[in-house]
């Protein structure tokens, strides 16, 4: 791809995370006529709207006019879901069929540039936050959300723009009224008689961890979500945590917590050095890292059973620091660099040849 087109697919790529991530309030007008206008595209009349300050709040709202049966958990039943997939499928085809009679070669380059780390920012930002906002293990976020995706959006956005592949008016007419909602507000939820729409957050806070800008929610001192009624969500490097790993982060809590993941992310937080002091560990041995110069690899008792091996990240990260971490280990392992061996699945002789770990 020449550079001129990455440059532009980048800059799309970069617009349309921006509008994924806004924490401005929805522009409730120009999502209403366009929601209004994919109803019409469907055969419907526009719906009237029921605005909800944050998608917890929106699944619990069955409003006036809503079928008894339109409940958040018959979400899967719900007709109109599926029909504005199909909607959103057939405008896809018709847009690939465009993309092949163009034959433009930096189409496919341009997909990897923009569809991949949208989808991947996405996934953990957006649909983390719609996932915490359902009941646990509620299979409902994927039954619709997809269709709501900024990522496919940003997607034909690009290939039109960046990669010069054009579009009928007719598709570029439907094709708008996806972007704007998606420009536009948060989640949404289609009866027939009546929308309910979610407000964007009013806080939301990311880092980047991927080579092309993705973008997953962390914040160390608060919520990573919040809106406006208080509802919010925390998160620590991505993953999905109760508020107290962030805020109050603790030895006697960690103990008490039965999740591996929750458990590691309060640790991380605490620090594994401190956490390590603060809790008492016993050292059962050290040894200089074969894997790392410089470094050394120390071997803890963590429970019955289990011991812990304190390492130094091999690579460093985007602070210029090589973060200590620590690592899980069978209780019958005695030699440290049997232990970090066992984690690469090798021996403790294999791992001592290795030149440098990563």
């Amino acid at each position: 791809m020449s550079d001129p087109v990455q440059r532009e697919a980048a800059e799309i790529r970069t617009e349309w995370l921006g509008h994924a991530l806004s924490t401005q309030p929805a522009d409730r007008p120009a999502a209403e006529a366009a929601i209004s206008g994919l109803y019409r595209l469907i055969g419907l009349d526009p719906p009237r709207f029921h605005w909800a300050s944050s998608p917890v709040t929106a699944l619990a709202t069955v409003p006036l006019g809503a079928r008894r049966w339109e409940t958040i958990e018959l979400l899967a039943e719900w007709p109109l879901p599926h029909r504005f997939a199909a909607l959103k499928d057939a405008l896809c085809r018709q847009l690939d069929e465009q993309v092949r009679e163009c034959e433009r070669p930096a189409e496919q380059q341009v997909r990897i540039e923009v569809r991949g780390p949208l989808v991947s920012s996405s996934w953990r930002v957006l649909d983390a936050s719609l996932r915490a906002a359902y009941d646990p293990g509620s299979s409902a976020p994927g039954v619709w959300s997809s269709t709501q995706s900024f990522a496919w959006v940003g997607q034909y956005d690009a290939i039109h723009r960046a990669a010069g592949v054009t579009f009928t008016p007719e598709q570029l007419r439907q094709f708008e009224l996806w972007a704007t909602v998606a420009r536009t507000c948060g989640w949404w939820w289609p009866r027939e008689s009546v929308c309910v729409v979610s407000e964007r957050p009013a806080v939301l806070r990311t880092e980047v961890w991927g080579d092309n800008g993705e973008v997953r929610l962390h914040c160390a001192d608060g919520p990573a979500v919040r809106y406006a009624d208080g509802w919010d969500v925390f998160a620590w490097h991505g993953a999905h945590v109760p508020g107290w790993v962030v805020t109050d982060p603790c030895v006697s809590r960690i103990e008490r917590e039965a999740n591996v993941e929750v458990r590691r992310c309060a640790i991380e937080n605490i620090g594994w050095g401190s956490y390590i002091d603060q809790a008492g560990l016993r050292l059962v041995a050290a040894a200089p890292d074969p894997g790392n110069p410089g470094s050394e690899l120390r071997l803890y008792d963590l429970r019955q059973e289990t011991r812990v091996l304190l390492a130094v990240n091999g690579s460093v990260e985007r602070d210029g620091k090589r973060r200590r971490y620590g690592l899980t280990v069978p209780g019958f392992l005695d030699d440290p660099i049997a232990a970090a061996g066992w984690t690469y699945g090798l021996s403790a002789d294999q791992y001592s040849l290795l030149s440098r770990r990563t």
